[in-house]
């Protein structure tokens, strides 16, 4: 009981530690965005100043402009008064003079001169009202309006935390469609910010959980869909946050969708001594086991702390040491993962030049001489790609031939209650063959190699079309032959 006090006044320490760590992280980053928007409030208004220095210098020369025409016009129409004044001041002169002029013949010719200079004078030319007015056209600026949008200009808004439709979110075929909507109409979002991460945890996330997020920016739409996921844990965090040309919101609550998937890698400890086995892969050798020593080396070494890989799942304990190596010509090898219920999918992929291999599953009973599909216990399907390909489905040592053709991927489908097994091709989801029965033990995958490698796909849901195909009980009950009640 103390033990289990100390550990819960760790792990709350622990807890702690890293809220603190957030808060001090958060202060800094209050600072720093502080900062940043009255730097932005600044360029903002320099902008706007710019803006209204430039409009000013502009209105300016407009209004420079005018006056130098109006008042070159007004100008030239004084100096032309000037010179028609001029002119009208000598002619009267000269009108004065003839007047006393004595001797008619003379005074009729003078009079006559001054009458033709009268009719021509310039005086009587020019227009006695000014060209322009003194008016400055371009004063009648008005900022009434302006100056008012001015005084109601505001701080643009964060937005609002947009909140997570947890009805509308979809987990199928290894993709995720995250949807959400805004509390409000906000016409000035601009685009959203997904983040998710892998949890083995079940609700909020959890500070001591160490997955870091994963962010897909500028979605301009209120979904979106994760595609060509492996769901190599059991759950996915996922968080909105609304953005506008300003400023990001607060992230919507997180929400925590899962992701179940079968997981498993293969048990290198006692597969046969000529294979080699990575953690998804096996490979036939002809070094009888040789190279299977850097494996088990690098086994060895795993006694430190695990990778979050290794330690994501919930496992069975069905590490098979305690038993002797498959021998003979039983090239087998096993998952190290045991089925126990439900239902469960996962893919196989053989290389071209494969001789002969087997996929299938097995309880843990299997002779280390046992081939799968010659005992009681295994069911398989089995392709031999030696001098002639076949294709056949095997369990209690008897066979089955399937008339078609051999897909390069190879999809397994198990539902442990349901007391189904079913092969797919694993691309066209064609259905290959099924066997039904009544499981009673824990299923192990199973494969058989022979000249050529395997690669498996683990971490894989079942797929909508494979689901779809179970519903047919009519087509379940056509696949199903009399392997199983022969067994």
């Amino acid at each position: 009981m103390l033990q289990k006090i100390v550990s819960t006044l760790a792990s709350k320490n622990y807890e702690i530690h890293n809220f603190i760590d957030l808060l001090n992280h958060t202060i800094k980053n209050l600072q720093v965005n502080s900062s940043n928007v009255i730097s932005e409030l600044d360029e903002e208004f320099d902008g706007l100043y710019s803006i209204l220095h430039e409009m000013k210098g502009s209105m300016a020369s407009a209004i420079q402009q005018e006056r130098m025409r109006k008042i070159q016009a007004l100008q030239d129409q004084l100096s032309q008064c000037s010179n028609a004044l001029e002119s009208s001041e000598e002619l009267l002169e000269l009108a004065a003079q003839s007047l006393d002029i004595k001797d008619p013949v003379e005074f009729l010719k003078a009079a006559r001169q001054i009458k033709d200079r009268v009719t021509t004078a310039s005086a009587f030319c020019i227009s006695l009202k000014p060209k322009v007015n003194d008016n400055m056209t371009h004063m009648m600026v008005d900022f009434t309006l302006e100056r008012h949008i001015l005084q109601s200009v505001k701080f643009l808004p964060v937005p609002k935390a947009p909140e997570i439709d947890l009805a509308a979110c979809l987990v199928a075929d290894n993709c995720i469609t995250v949807s959400w909507r805004m509390p409000e109409e906000d016409s000035r979002i601009d685009h959203f910010l997904l983040e998710y991460r892998k949890t083995n945890c079940s609700g909020f996330p959890r500070a001591k959980d160490g997955q870091r997020w994963e962010a897909i920016n500028y979605i301009k739409a209120t979904e979106y869909t994760l595609s060509g996921l492996k769901f190599d844990t059991k759950y996915m965090n996922f968080r909105v946050q609304a953005c506008n040309k300003a400023v990001a919101g607060e992230y919507s609550d997180p929400v925590t969708l899962e992701t179940k998937a079968f997981v498993f890698g293969l048990d290198s400890t006692s597969c046969h001594l000529n294979l080699k086995v990575g953690d998804t892969y096996v490979e036939w050798v002809t070094t009888g086991g040789k190279g299977q020593e850097k494996v088990k080396g690098k086994e060895n070494k795993s006694n430190g702390p695990q990778s979050p890989k290794r330690i994501s799942f919930s496992r069975s304990s069905v590490r098979r040491s305690s038993r002797d190596r498959f021998a003979g010509e039983s090239y087998t090898v096993l998952g190290d993962t045991a089925i126990e219920s439900g239902q469960h999918y996962w893919e196989v992929r053989a290389q071209k030049e494969c001789k002969s291999y087997s996929v299938g599953v097995t309880y843990r009973n299997l002779g280390k001489f046992e081939q799968l599909g010659k005992t009681n216990s295994s069911w398989c399907i089995h392709i031999n790609n030696w001098l002639q390909t076949t294709f056949s489905a095997k369990h209690n040592n008897k066979t089955k031939t399937l008339d078609m053709p051999v897909p390069d991927r190879i999809g397994v489908y198990c539902d442990f209650d349901g007391g189904q097994l079913t092969f797919y091709d694993g691309n066209s989801k064609k259905l290959l063959y099924t066997f039904r029965t009544k499981f009673t033990q824990q299923l192990l995958p199973g494969f058989m190699i022979w000249c050529g490698g395997l690669t498996l796909s683990t971490g894989l849901q079942v797929p909508s079309v494979v689901k779809m195909h179970q519903k047919s009980e009519n087509e379940l009950s056509g696949s199903a032959t009399s392997l199983n009640n022969i067994a």
